[in-house]
C-alpha cells in the first residue's frame, strides 16, 4: 500500500479514468470529424477560387466585423450588469439572471421575429433610430443586434463569475485607502476579473459570427458567410457550398484559438 491508497481502489480509479478518456475520446471526435471532412472536403484549388469570389470574401469579413461591432457594445452594457449581479442582491435578481439567459435556450428565428417586433420599420425603436438615419431591416445594424441579441448572455456570464472570483475585501481595502468606487472598479475589479471578461467576448464574438436564424428574420442582406452557405448549398448543392463553410471554419479556428491561447498564456496546462 503506498500514498494510503489500497490497490484495488488504485486500480478501480485508474480503470475511471480510462472509461471518462475513452467518452471524453467519443465525443471529440464527434466534434473534429465533420470539421475536418469539410475542410478538407474540398481541394486547395477549389478553397483558392473561392477566397477570390469577392462575395465570399466579403460576407466572411461582415460575419467578422458585425460580431465584432456587437461584441463591443455588449461589453459596453453588459459587464457593468454583470459587475452588479456578481457584487448585489436584490429582489427579482434570479429572474433577471434566467432573463440574461433566455436568448440560448429561444428558436434564434424566434428571436429574430421577436427583434422586428421591436426595431422594425413599422414599430418605435425603428421609426425613433431611422430619425438619426439608422435602420435595421436589410443593414449591417440588423445584423449587429440580432448577433448582440443570441450572443450577450455568453460575456455577462462569464464576466459575472469573473467578478465573483475577485475577492471582495480588495475593493474594500481600496475603498479605504481613498478610492473612490470608479477608481476601484477600473483599478482592482476589472483588472483581477480582465481575463473572464476577455473569454466571454471572445465566445460572444465566436457565437455572433455562426449567428444564423435571428439574421436571416431581421437583416438577410447584406449578406453574411452563414447565410451565404446556407444560400449557396439551397440553390447548387453541397458541392458549391463545401468551399465556402470549410473557408469560414478554417478563418473562425484560427482567430478563435489564436484569442484563446492569448487569454489563457501563462495558466498550466
Amino acid at each position: 500500500m503506498s500514498n494510503g491508497i489500497p490497490p484495488l481502489r488504485r486500480v478501480l480509479a485508474n480503470k475511471m479514468t480510462i472509461t471518462f478518456a475513452l467518452l471524453g475520446l467519443i465525443i471529440m471526435l464527434f466534434v473534429l470529424v465533420p470539421l475536418a471532412k469539410t475542410i478538407f472536403g474540398s481541394s486547395p484549388g477549389a478553397l483558392f477560387d473561392t477566397l477570390m469570389d469577392a462575395e465570399v470574401r466579403g460576407a466572411i469579413w461582415l460575419s467578422i466585423y458585425a460580431a465584432l461591432l456587437a461584441t463591443v457594445v455588449g461589453a459596453v452594457f453588459g459587464v457593468p450588469l454583470a459587475y452588479i449581479l456578481a457584487r448585489f442582491d436584490f429582489p427579482g435578481k434570479r429572474t433577471v439572471e434566467g432573463l440574461i439567459d433566455v436568448p440560448i435556450v429561444i428558436p434564434h428565428t424566434a428571436a429574430g421575429i421577436a427583434l422586428l417586433f421591436v426595431f422594425g420599420r413599422n414599430f418605435f425603436a425603428g421609426k425613433a433610430f431611422s430619425l438619426v438615419g439608422i435602420n435595421f431591416v436589410d443593414s449591417v445594424a440588423g445584423i449587429v443586434i440580432a448577433m448582440l441579441f443570441v450572443s450577450i448572455p455568453f460575456l455577462i456570464d462569464s464576466a459575472k463569475e469573473g467578478f465573483k472570483s475577485v475577492d471582495v475585501r480588495l475593493e474594500k481595502v481600496s475603498r479605504t485607502l481613498g478610492a473612490s468606487p470608479w477608481q476601484t472598479f477600473f483599478r482592482v475589479s476589472l483588472p483581477l476579473a480582465w481575463r473572464s471578461i476577455l473569454a466571454g467576448n471572445i465566445m460572444m464574438w465566436a457565437r455572433g459570427i455562426s449567428e444564423f436564424g435571428a439574421v436571416m428574420i431581421l437583416a438577410y442582406h447584406p449578406t453574411v458567410a452563414s447565410i451565404l452557405v446556407a444560400d449557396r448549398f439551397e440553390q447548387f448543392g453541397l458541392d458549391y457550398a463545401t468551399p465556402v463553410a470549410a473557408l469560414l471554419i478554417i478563418v473562425c479556428l484560427a482567430i478563435f484559438i489564436g484569442l484563446r491561447t492569448f487569454v489563457y498564456r501563462g495558466e498550466k496546462a
